[in-house]
């Protein structure tokens, strides 16, 4: 499964440091969401990242930034995709300069995953647990999901209440990965957690090799 970090919408304390180490210690895609920076902060917070681990990052926001920094992709939030017209138009001159950049997004509900008609690289699915029980969250079951990931066109990925102890079924209902927020950033020891992480999505990769 693919595993993706998302950073926390506010910074915090040696964020860029922390996230340099995700890198270096096997994290290949990080998705870089901070709705209260300015064009600015950002560029400044990836100036902090070494340039080699650039390539792992997805912007969503700012998407200008892709020219200036070689970035992975971009993702299209709620606000972009009701601007469809001017998002449009915006994808095309940023895949000219960059054609090999990504474009993910993310689907509130099921219905996302059928109504879907856009070539995307993948979506973000969620919430699917409850971060309280590690229940699904209202709206989510096994049959439901199973069905669904089963008709995708896109790669899903499962987002909202994500953790170490729901790695398992996540790989199980056919999830083609798992982006960790506060299963991450809210552990005692961030760095610690993920290598866990990591450690245990080997082993289900060995499974099915």
């Amino acid at each position: 499964m693919k595993i993706i970090v998302i950073s926390p919408s506010k910074t915090i304390a040696n964020e860029a440091q922390v996230v340099t180490a995700f890198f270096e210690n096997g994290l290949e895609l990080f998705h870089l969401r901070k709705p209260f920076m300015s064009t600015k902060e950002m560029a400044e917070y990836l100036e902090k990242i070494p340039a080699h681990f650039h390539n792992r990052i997805v912007i969503h926001s700012h998407h200008n930034l892709t020219k200036k920094f070689n970035l992975k992709g971009i993702h299209l939030t709620r606000k972009h995709l009701k601007r469809k017209f001017y998002t449009s138009i915006r994808l095309r001159l940023l895949k000219i300069r960059r054609p090999h950049l990504t474009i993910s997004t993310s689907f509130r509900n099921l219905a996302g995953i059928y109504k879907n008609q856009v070539s995307y690289k993948y979506a973000l699915l969620g919430t699917i647990f409850d971060i309280t029980s590690g229940n699904f969250y209202a709206g989510y079951n096994k049959l439901s999901l199973t069905a669904a990931l089963g008709k995708a066109n896109v790669p899903i990925i499962a987002r909202g209440g994500t953790s170490l102890e729901n790695m398992q079924i996540c790989h199980e209902l056919g999830f083609s990965g798992m982006v960790f927020y506060s299963g991450v950033w809210k552990t005692e020891n961030p760095l610690t957690t993920l290598q866990q992480i990591l450690e245990k999505n080997s082993c289900f990769s060995s499974i099915i090799k």
